[in-house]
Parts: structure tokens; sequence; C-alpha cells
């Protein structure tokens, strides 16, 4: 059989994909958190998504979108370890981009990336550890109410709403938190090295940026998206293909009411809510 005239090559490569460059993009969208929910990031949920990912014998690149305003430290660091490790068994770069947010666990995430590309109003950083509750001392007493505590170990009663704040409880809590802070902030330093334009005292207090102004900081590299850098270094002829949850050929729908879901599906909900509104989103 004859071999294929050029036309007809480029004709029958438009028509079966070969002959393309395939960039795999995994889309990491929402609160990190150890809850299996849809909305939530987890390395259970993730991890499949990026063996896949990295599976793909001929990209030249992994392309890792972030949109996330942080959440669990354990989740992030074993998302972000998980990518480093594929990425060096794989021998892969990968690259980060960043649409809303990637804020606390979600920057942890996000320096895991070789470059990180940011749009210049995505926010950026919050490189911090968070606890907050409420306290609800005498309210019960108002209300003729007598409640009863009782423990195996002085401490484990710390952070009852109900009982008075001890001071020794927040020492502990301070050490709790400085010592995940500690971890985050060896791991960027790790990741970014001389990339960071800016002293620990600037950059490790919680605060976060504007994609413009963490770029300065040496805490991204570059503004841009997705398809301009991918079209920009890997020509126009390139195939982005989507690494998305399987579904399962019997995976049915779900039919009836549930008061006990509805409630846990309205709290949760309700709680990612406040953790992007704390970035005003």
């Amino acid at each position: 059989m004859p071999e294929p005239t050029p036309s007809r090559r480029n004709w029958l490569q438009r028509i079966t994909g070969r002959g393309r460059t395939v960039i795999p993009v995994v889309r990491l969208h929402g609160v990190i958190a150890a809850e299996q929910r849809p909305g939530r990031l987890n390395i259970a949920s993730v991890a499949p998504l990026l063996k896949r990912a990295f599976a793909i014998k001929s990209a030249p690149a992994v392309a890792i979108i972030v949109n996330s305003p942080g959440g669990s430290p354990v989740q992030s660091r074993l998302i972000s370890k998980r990518i480093r490790d594929l990425a060096n068994e794989h021998g892969k770069p990968v690259l980060v981009f960043v649409e809303d947010a990637a804020a606390s666990g979600g920057y942890f995430i996000a320096v895991a990336g070789d470059e990180i590309i940011v749009d210049p109003s995505s926010i950026v950083g919050s490189i911090g550890v968070i606890m907050a509750g409420f306290g609800f001392v005498g309210t019960l007493a108002k209300l003729g109410i007598e409640r009863r505590v009782h423990t195996a170990g002085t401490n484990k009663s710390t952070l009852d709403p109900f009982l008075p704040e001890k001071q020794t409880d927040v020492e502990r809590i301070k050490q709790f938190e400085l010592d995940i802070h500690n971890v985050f902030i060896d791991v960027v330093k790790t990741r970014r090295g001389a990339k960071l334009q800016a002293a620990d005292d600037v950059l490790f207090t919680g605060e976060w940026w504007t994609g413009l102004r963490g770029v300065e900081l040496g805490l991204v590299d570059t503004i841009g998206d997705l398809h301009e850098v991918l079209h920009t270094r890997y020509g126009p002829d390139i195939e982005l293909k989507i690494i998305e949850a399987k579904r399962g050929w019997f995976t049915l729908p779900r039919f009836g009411f549930s008061t006990t879901g509805l409630t846990s599906d309205i709290a949760a909900t309700i709680e990612d809510r406040a953790v992007w509104a704390r970035l005003g989103l």
C-alpha cells in the first residue's frame, strides 16, 4: 500500500487526533477536607486523577488547575506530595494554573508545581494556620440546664465551648498551630527557594495577595492562563485532555428524601461558603 500523501496524513491526524501534543489537565476545585463529598478535595478523590494524568507517556507536561481557599493541612500536604512524587517518578514538569484562589492549603498544593501561573486578580498566599470556634459559657445556666462532663485525661475537654477558656489550653493550641505552620513554611521555602523576594515576617503571616503582587513577592511565577501558556509553549496543535472522575457503570440515581442527608449537605455547604468568604469570594 502506498504511503499517504502529506495532505492526506494531516487529514487523518485531524480525524484521529494522532500527531497532536496531548496535555493532561487536572482541575482541583473546592475546600480541602477529608470528608468524601462533592466539591471537597482530598487525597482519596485526587490521587486517581493524578495517576491517570501522569500515566500519559506522550505528554510533555501535566497541567493542574487550582481553585481552593484551603482547608485541612494534612490533606493539603498529602495532595502536594503526591503531585511531586508522580512528577519525579515520570520525569514530567508540572504547570499549576491558579483561578480565583490558591490560598492557605490551596497554595500548599500549588507549590508542588514547577511553575505557578496566575490571573492578575487571583488570590494567593495565606500561609498560616487558623482554629476558630465559639464560647457559650453561661448559656446553659441561663436556660436552667445542667451539663455534666467526665473525662479521663486532664486535657480531654480542650476547646469545649461550654467551659471557660483556660490559658494552658490556649498555649497548647498555639504550639499546635506553630508546629503545622512550620511544616507549611518549610515546604514553601523548599519549593520556591531563591524565588522568594520578601522576608519571613512578610510572607508567612497569613496575609494573602493578588496574583500581581504574588509575582513580585516570588510566591508565584508569572501572569497567564491555561490556553495561552500551553499554546505558546507547545504549539497550536495541542489537545487538552481533561482528567475527570470516572462514573461507574452501575451508578444509579438515588430516590427518596432524607432529612439527615439534607441537613448534612446544608451544614457542609455553609461551612464551605464560610471558608471561601474569608477571601471575599
